[in-house]
């Protein structure tokens, strides 16, 4: 087992926003000063909820490493690949499933959450079940020690720790089961409150440009007890205050509650100061995009090369897979 040794992955379901922002990729940014990092686009992954719709996967994949890149993800610093690249995830997949029992799968949390979160889609699918498994296979082939997720994953990284277990009960000590490394991820709610999402259609993209983040701002739900200006807000009520703790300094923000409270500021007036505070903080972001963007074959060279150095674990751990099987 290698002790400083990171593997997380990220769906290519569309386009990132701020909840990714401040959640996955800055603790991405941490973790790649201290540790080897693994970081990986998780194309099969989106198949067990996207596979009627390909399509856009490699433009999705492109998209969001570009947002990776400009974030100061560092491929020099960390291995960032392909999920479909390295084949080993997929065959150390198939093996698992031989011994992984269906209940198990069944008593995932996760698992009727998402069922009725995307409940116009058809997720009765041997994939979708197995949706464990197909992870366990991303973090055990590398021999991860440690895994970043945040309190809600919890029970999908115990099932990975179950599976590597029974694996080195039935054939012998391979794999270490790596522990959680918790992760503070602030939650960051979309326009009407709930937590953002592509899927809820409530999210503000870091692609967005300056003139859509002011009006997705300014579209926000406040306080629904505040029907007029003239009447006093709560901004521990307010949506769109939720964002300010993120973007906007903390004396204006003492200043903003004071006269919220009072009523001397109006809720259009409040999240206009948010967008421009927001649009000032993504703004070097955007522009490091743009400029990654613009030079042709980036992305695609540094999944090629990760993906290779990847590779070259993944195969060491099959093998040993395989001698452990006799197969």
């Amino acid at each position: 087992m290698n002790n400083k040794r990171i593997v997380s992955g990220m769906r290519p379901t569309g386009k990132l926003h701020l909840g990714h922002f401040h959640g996955v990729l800055s603790n991405w940014l941490e973790l790649q000063k201290n540790f080897e990092c693994f970081f990986f686009a998780a194309d099969w992954h989106s198949l067990t909820t996207e596979y009627a719709n390909t399509d856009g996967i490699k433009d999705s994949i492109r998209e969001m490493v570009l947002d990776w890149l400009a974030f100061g993800i560092d491929p020099e610093q960390s291995v960032i690949f392909e999920q479909s690249m390295v084949p080993q995830h997929a065959e150390l997949n198939l093996i698992l499933s031989m011994i992984t029992p269906v209940a198990w799968l069944e008593r995932n949390p996760t698992y009727k959450e998402m069922q009725e979160n995307l409940e116009t889609k058809d997720l009765s699918t041997y994939g979708f079940l197995g949706y464990p498994v197909l992870m366990a296979s991303d973090i055990i082939v590398y021999k991860a020690a440690r895994v970043p997720v945040g309190q809600d994953q919890i029970p999908h990284l115990e099932i990975t720790r179950e599976i590597a277990r029974r694996f080195n009960h039935l054939y012998g000590p391979v794999f270490p089961e790596p522990a959680a490394l918790l992760t503070e991820t602030p939650k960051v709610l979309g326009l009407d409150g709930r937590k953002m999402s592509k899927s809820y259609g409530n999210a503000i993209f870091l692609s967005d440009s300056a003139e859509e983040t002011r009006k997705k701002v300014l579209s926000m739900m406040t306080d629904t007890l505040r029907p007029f200006k003239k009447d006093p807000g709560e901004p521990d009520r307010c949506v769109a205050f939720t964002l300010h703790s993120l973007y906007v300094p903390q004396e204006k923000r003492e200043e903003i509650v004071v006269n919220c409270r009072n009523a001397t500021l109006g809720c259009v007036d409040c999240k206009k100061i948010l967008a421009q505070c927001m649009i000032d903080t993504l703004e070097p972001f955007r522009t490091k995009r743009e400029e990654l963007a613009a030079q042709d074959g980036l992305v695609e060279e540094v999944l090629t090369e990760g993906s290779r150095k990847a590779e070259a674990v993944a195969k060491e751990t099959m093998r040993e897979v395989r001698a452990a099987l006799k197969v």
